[in-house]
């Protein structure tokens, strides 16, 4: 039975049909990149006083910060204090050091000068009638206990303008190296005092280590807060990353530093970043064996990092999609 030219038609067009679907199913049903449910956490920078104090909030939550933004301040006045009397010690013992360095002062220096001029005089007379003395002692007018009077008057000047010499020697000269080391380690000491005392003083205020928006604030204005408890938390937009967890026939495929694509709800565009983070540890594990029923239910944590830029568009606890090798 010879078929119609309309039914001829109809089958090839069936065959073509047939064709193309044999061509399009397999290229619908397979993936390129499977895409993994997570969510964005935060590494939270707190930020902490060493000194207890009352405390003055400068931020509200929510405001973002630059480097070197102030955050809070305590009550500073006994740190205030400490330091401006170790400023004042120092200063005394510096104006101590600077004087043992000296020698005497200059109405001292002539009031020394003037006793050796009259002592050079009184030696002069002393000389004199000592050549008296002699000249007499010879021509048997005088005994020798005379002359011996005026040799020792002789003698005694003599010292004595030695002895004023040698003051004036010493008036030109500081104190001793010992009393001098003495008094350079007293500054010393409160130089290191005063450092210390700075340091207390500059603790008491706070700012901010880098930008990054303020995620909390855990204590009020005029609350008591005791040494080393954060006031304020931070959260750098380098802070954020997404954690995901990929099933464990998955993991051979992902390296560090991949790429990958975040997508969140709300938010126009897409976020690039890169694998930071893979875990050797495996989540639910089985108890017992690790048969290939079992495997199929390992996953392990997987974190993704992102550019500062990206950070900001990001929320702690936020669902996203993630995209592996893009």
């Amino acid at each position: 039975m010879t078929s119609s030219p309309f039914a001829k038609k109809y089958s090839h067009l069936s065959a073509l049909i047939f064709i193309a679907l044999c061509w399009l199913l397999p290229a619908c049903s397979s993936q390129p990149q499977d895409v993994f449910h997570g969510y964005v956490e935060g590494e939270f920078v707190y930020v902490a006083s060493p000194l207890p104090g009352v405390v003055t909030l400068q931020v509200t939550k929510g405001a973002l910060v630059k480097k070197g933004d102030p955050l809070f301040a305590l009550e500073s006045d006994a740190e205030r204090s400490s330091r401006d009397e170790a400023q004042r010690r120092l200063a005394q013992a510096q104006a101590a050091l600077r004087d043992v360095g000296k020698g005497l002062r200059p109405t001292e220096v002539a009031a020394l000068t003037a006793q050796l001029q009259q002592a050079k005089s009184a030696l002069h007379l002393a000389e004199a009638e000592y050549g008296r003395q002699e000249k007499l002692f010879r021509a048997a007018v005088v005994s020798a206990q005379s002359l011996d009077a005026a040799r020792a008057a002789r003698d005694q000047q003599l010292q004595s303008v030695a002895r004023i010499e040698a003051d004036l020697k010493t008036a030109a000269l500081g104190a001793r190296s010992d009393q001098v080391a003495g008094v350079q380690a007293n500054v010393s000491a409160l130089e290191a005092v005063l450092a210390r005392a700075e340091w207390e003083l500059s603790q008491k205020s706070r700012r901010a280590p880098e930008a990054a928006a303020v995620y909390d604030t855990l204590y009020r204005t005029g609350e008591w807060v005791a040494a080393g408890k954060p006031v304020v938390a931070l959260l750098p937009p380098a802070g954020l990353k997404v954690r995901v967890f990929v099933p464990e026939g998955r993991l051979a495929a992902i390296h560090a530093n991949d790429p990958v694509t975040v997508t969140a709800d709300g938010v126009k565009g897409s976020f690039s970043g890169k694998v930071s983070f893979i875990s050797p540890r495996a989540e639910y594990t089985p108890p017992v064996i690790y048969s290939r029923e079992s495997r199929a239910k390992l996953v392990y944590l997987v974190e993704a990092s992102f550019p500062p830029e990206s950070g900001f568009n990001l929320h702690p606890g936020q669902p996203v999609d993630l995209v592996f090798g893009r």
